[in-house]
């Protein structure tokens, strides 16, 4: 029987995940929490480089120390790496004494900066990178979220992204409508490490200024096209029927330890004129929903994901969750070697 996916699970190991917004790493060392391991983040000269968080020597937490250009020091007893993770200098040996080949930091197997976050992948990555096609387009404008941290398990936070079977009891006061309460056909396409859905709904349109005149209704139609690459980059590309306009949600999701996540969202949209004011309003926006959707999330007794059929009961309202559990399922199965 497959085991549940708990934020540690090793095969995420061979995963990218968001560690990072870009302007949270600068020329000082930054640790960060993936997968229950700590990392050291930091920009030599300008390059962005990110090493196990513990020195060679005695396991120093590196991001205690300080970097000085592209070097960086170690607070315990000054030794110094480059930005290869080679030590250049052991004080206490003196000047010009030869090193140990062994004192070198452990790097991730990848590392990138891409649409506004900073992704680690601790070993080869199985899956490729997700992209956010919106964020090239100079026709939307980006606003962050700010990033939440949350008790919570990333697979059922993921679960929670594509489910939409929850609008109108979770979201009742912010979008939810009773008019979506049945959740009508709809087909999944797999593509590798992804799938992607599409769905056409009722929703209380609040943010529609056209709302408040009376010039439309308070009930509008948007249609939603949902994303995930493994195993935890989700985006959602809603299109406004009435109103007009996308609004473009990605949500990454870092699994710290076995019990912490930390929540980063990005909204993409064109549909507020570069208003700063409307756009301020529509972060506030998601917030709440964000916020809604933890009340439920913070409340689970197990932070895990089960994989197994048979542990949970599905419905046909279920077919993106249930594809979720595929595709993590067949991530299990590749890391590790084994038939499912």
């Amino acid at each position: 029987m497959l085991r549940p996916l708990s934020n540690v699970d090793p095969v995420l190991r061979r995963c990218w995940h968001p560690v990072a917004r870009p302007a949270e790493v600068t020329d000082q060392p930054r640790r960060v929490l993936l997968l229950g391991e700590p990392w050291v983040l930091y920009r030599a000269e300008g390059r962005l480089v990110a090493f196990a968080d513990r020195c060679p020597h005695r396991g120093t937490p590196l991001s205690i120390g300080r970097c000085e250009g592209a070097v960086l020091q170690c607070a315990y007893h000054g030794w110094r790496f480059d930005a290869e993770g080679v030590c250049v200098e052991i004080p206490a040996l003196g000047p010009g004494a030869p090193l140990p080949p062994a004192a070198r930091l452990a790097a991730p197997a990848g590392l990138a900066e891409s649409h506004g976050m900073v992704f680690l992948a601790p070993e080869d990555p199985i899956a490729p990178l997700g992209r956010v096609h919106e964020a090239d387009d100079p026709a939307f404008v980006a606003a962050e979220l700010p990033t939440l941290p949350a008790r919570a398990s990333a697979g059922l936070l993921a679960d929670n992204f594509l489910d939409v079977a929850h609008f109108p009891f979770v979201h009742a006061g912010t979008f939810g409508a009773d008019e979506a309460a049945e959740v009508p056909h709809y087909e999944v396409g797999r593509d590798g490490w992804a799938f992607t859905m599409g769905y056409e709904h009722a929703f209380a349109n609040r943010e529609d200024p056209a709302v408040a005149s009376g010039t439309r209704p308070l009930v509008q139609t948007r249609r939603l096209a949902y994303r995930l690459d493994a195993p935890f980059h989700l985006q959602l590309r809603i299109d406004f029927v009435e109103a007009g306009g996308t609004n473009v949600i990605g949500f990454f999701i870092q699994p710290e330890t076995a019990e912490s996540c930390r929540l980063y969202t990005t909204l993409w949209r064109n549909d507020l004129d570069r208003n700063t004011a409307r756009l301020a309003e529509a972060v506030d926006f998601e917030v709440a929903i964000l916020r809604e959707d933890l009340a439920i999330q913070e409340a689970y007794d197990e932070l895990v994901l089960p994989l197994a059929p048979s542990a949970e009961v599905h419905t046909r309202a279920d077919r993106t969750t249930v594809a979720l559990r595929r595709l993590l399922a067949d991530l299990v199965a590749a890391v590790e070697g084994s038939p499912r």
